[in-house]
């Protein structure tokens, strides 16, 4: 089978870095408590905002990471010491 494994073990070193994130980020969500005050709200709704973008961000990490191992696949490496094809012209 044919793949590139320097494109495969990019993506999955990708894929594993944003699930450690996802899996970080998941582990400390920021809480609220009754009595809070308005300061206090609105810096827990921005550390919630925040969590929520890194989810997001590491999300796409764990994309782009599983399309590169899709990619990985289908590449074909050229050779060095292959023979370049010549194209050859129609005579008319």
């Amino acid at each position: 089978m044919l793949i590139d494994k320097k494109i495969f073990a990019g993506g999955l070193i990708m894929l594993v870095i944003g699930i450690i994130i996802i899996i970080n980020i998941n582990a400390t969500i920021p809480m609220g408590q009754s009595g809070m005050t308005e300061e206090e709200i609105i810096d827990l709704m921005t550390k919630q905002q925040e969590n929520k973008d890194m989810n997001t961000l590491a999300g796409i990490l764990i994309g782009v990471g599983f399309m590169l191992i899709l990619i990985s696949f289908g590449a074909k490496r050229k050779r060095k010491d292959s023979p370049e094809k010549e194209e050859k012209k129609p005579i008319t």
